[in-house]
């Protein structure tokens, strides 16, 4: 460590990760007003935040299949921290989210403001429940849409007010990942519908499939929307490949 320089801590790893999760890949750099916001929350200059995103990149499994090395030099914390985050993401999430907001002199709520009024006074299970609801509403949107460029990853639309943050095991199928960006893919809303109600889906190697539901129907509109896909190569993430497991929970629910 060079002189002047200061250890990282967990704190400050946890909140460094988060940005990571949010950020689009192609921005992790010092100019970013992200960056530079959380510099100035911890006390660290904006490249010195930049090149902590970088180290994060060389965990990244997506990355590494992408040719993508990251920055060397990483400590074992860092790599503690990563792991504890990717194996138990919600929690983590949520606990780093809420260290954000406490750093921010705000609320949760306000750091992830929704439309959707919430019931007051609750307590337990239920008051973690909304949390979830909420961060699931902005910051998991956030994530996906950012993981896949803001794009539909089937179809290319890249009109972010058409785009859905589609979770691939449902809400109650996973209480531990529903945060989770490897169990999301930006589709445009007709596109969420049919991948939800089982006519396409994904497989483990990214490929698009069709029910033949659909393949079979004359109808041009299905031809251009769905058969055309058929087959078809996702659009690939930038950085959380969408979890394996997951998609053949997925795969399993499929009308073929």
């Amino acid at each position: 460590m060079k002189a002047g320089q200061t250890l990282w801590t967990k704190e400050q790893l946890l909140l460094a990760i988060n940005l990571y999760s949010k950020i689009r890949f192609g921005q992790m750099h010092a100019s970013n007003k992200d960056v530079q916001e959380l510099a100035a929350i911890i006390g660290r200059s904006p490249s010195s935040i930049a090149l902590k995103l970088g180290n994060f990149a060389s965990f990244d499994p997506k990355l590494k299949a992408r040719g993508v090395k990251g920055l060397p030099n990483v400590s074992n914390l860092d790599k503690q921290v990563w792991q504890e985050y990717m194996n138990n993401w919600d929690e983590l999430f949520i606990e780093s989210e809420t260290l954000l907001a406490q750093k921010k002199n705000t609320t949760l709520e306000a750091l992830n403001p929704i439309e959707t009024p919430e019931p007051e006074n609750t307590t337990g299970r239920e008051a973690l429940r909304q949390v979830v609801v909420r961060l699931d509403q902005t910051a998991f949107r956030k994530m996906v849409l950012s993981n896949f460029n803001y794009t539909c990853c089937i179809t290319g639309i890249d009109q972010p007010e058409l785009l859905i943050a589609s979770h691939i095991l449902k809400w109650s199928e996973d209480a531990g990942n529903r945060l989770n960006p490897r169990n999301g893919l930006a589709l445009n809303s007709l596109h969420d519908n049919a991948f939800e109600r089982g006519f396409i889906t994904v497989t483990e190697d990214l490929k698009i499939k069709v029910s033949s539901i659909l393949l079979n129907s004359g109808v041009q509109s299905i031809r251009d929307n769905f058969t055309a896909f058929n087959g078809k190569e996702l659009i690939s993430p930038k950085k959380f490949s969408p979890e394996p497991a997951f998609l053949r929970i997925h795969n399993d629910r499929f009308r073929p």
